[in-house]
C-alpha cells in the first residue's frame, strides 16, 4: 500500500483514479479547495483534504506533501479566466514538483494534455494559449526535476464509457476519463512507466500492453 496525495481531487479524472487505487489498497488524499464536496472525496475511497492550491506558498506544498509516497497533479482552472489558468496550471503546478523534491517525494505523476510540446501551434492572442503555454511549462519543470516523474498525456476529454484501450497515432483525438484514471493508476503502480511520457487517445491496444511498449 502507497500514501498517494492527489491534486485537484474533485476532478472527474480524480475521483474515478481515487477509487481504483483505493480499491487497490492504497491511501489516497484528495486536496480539493470547497469543503462541501468532502463527502463526495470520501464516497470514492479517498481522505478529503482542504486547500486553495491558488493561494498555497511553497512551504504550504511542502507540508501537504511530506511523509507522501507519491504525488500526483490532476489539478486545472478549468477555461475561463486566463490569470486563473496561470495560477493553477503553471504556477501552482510547479510550486509542487518543487515541494515533492523538498520533501524527499520522489514520485511525482502529472495529469497534463497531448499537446504540451514546445511548439504547440496555439497563437499567443487565442485564449488557450495560457493552458497550452501552462502545461508545456509544468511538463519540462518535472522532467527536469530529478524526481521519478512520469507524464500522463491523454487528448481531448469525454465521458464516454472506458474501454481499457489507447494508443496514439499523433492526432488529438478523444479518450475516455475513466481510461484516463486507469493509466494514472496503472502507472503508479508500474515503477518502470518512471521518466516517461504517454500520449494517447481511444484506441486498440490494452492500456497496460501500450504502456509496456513504451518502456521497451
Amino acid at each position: 500500500m502507497s500514501d498517494i496525495i492527489i491534486f485537484g481531487g474533485h476532478g472527474k479524472v480524480a475521483l474515478l483514479a481515487t477509487r481504483i487505487l483505493s480499491e487497490r489498497g492504497h491511501h489516497v488524499t484528495s486536496v480539493i479547495r470547497n469543503p462541501d464536496q468532502a463527502d463526495e472525496i470520501r464516497s470514492h475511497g479517498g481522505d478529503p483534504k482542504v486547500a486553495d492550491i491558488q493561494e498555497l506558498t511553497l512551504s504550504g506544498f511542502e507540508d501537504l506533501v511530506r511523509g507522501q509516497d507519491a504525488v500526483v497533479w490532476s489539478a486545472g482552472a478549468g477555461g475561463g479566466s486566463v490569470d486563473r489558468t496561470w495560477a493553477i496550471d503553471r504556477d501552482a503546478a510547479v510550486l509542487s514538483v518543487q515541494a515533492a523534491k523538498r520533501a524527499g517525494v520522489e514520485r511525482y505523476v502529472m495529469v497534463s494534455w497531448a499537446g504540451s510540446v514546445l511548439d504547440h501551434g496555439v497563437p499567443q492572442d487565442n485564449d488557450f494559449f495560457a493552458y497550452a503555454q501552462s502545461k508545456m511549462i509544468a511538463d519540462a519543470v518535472v522532467r527536469d526535476s530529478g524526481l521519478e516523474w512520469t507524464i500522463v498525456a491523454p487528448s481531448t476529454l469525454t465521458d464516454d464509457e472506458p474501454t481499457g484501450r489507447i494508443d496514439w497515432d499523433g492526432d488529438s483525438s478523444k479518450v475516455s476519463r475513466g481510461d484516463v484514471a486507469q493509466v494514472v493508476a496503472d502507472v503508479l503502480d508500474n515503477g518502470g512507466t518512471a521518466g516517461s511520457t504517454y500520449r494517447f487517445n481511444s484506441g486498440a491496444t490494452a492500456i497496460a500492453e501500450f504502456l509496456h511498449a513504451d518502456q521497451a
